[in-house]
């Protein structure tokens, strides 16, 4: 079984599964992925890569939701 890793999501602190994907982040924080970016420790995430990209220890990640609006 894998431990769990600390990581900072938008500046908090949080533990995670280890081998935590980028997609498996966004469905347990229930974030709706539409209309979101990621950033992870200063590099976008690309979206199609998501379910591949593995979040390591102390990993830093920026969840931006998209706002319409004028």
């Amino acid at each position: 079984m894998a431990k769990n890793a600390t990581i900072s999501v938008n500046g908090d602190a949080m533990k995670v599964p280890g081998g935590t994907t980028v997609a498996a982040l966004l469905q347990l924080l229930h974030v709706e992925t539409a209309q979101v970016a990621v950033e992870l420790d200063g590099k976008v995430a690309q979206r199609e890569r998501w379910c591949d990209i593995l979040i390591p220890p102390g990993a830093k990640l920026e969840i931006v939701r998209f706002v319409g609006g004028g």
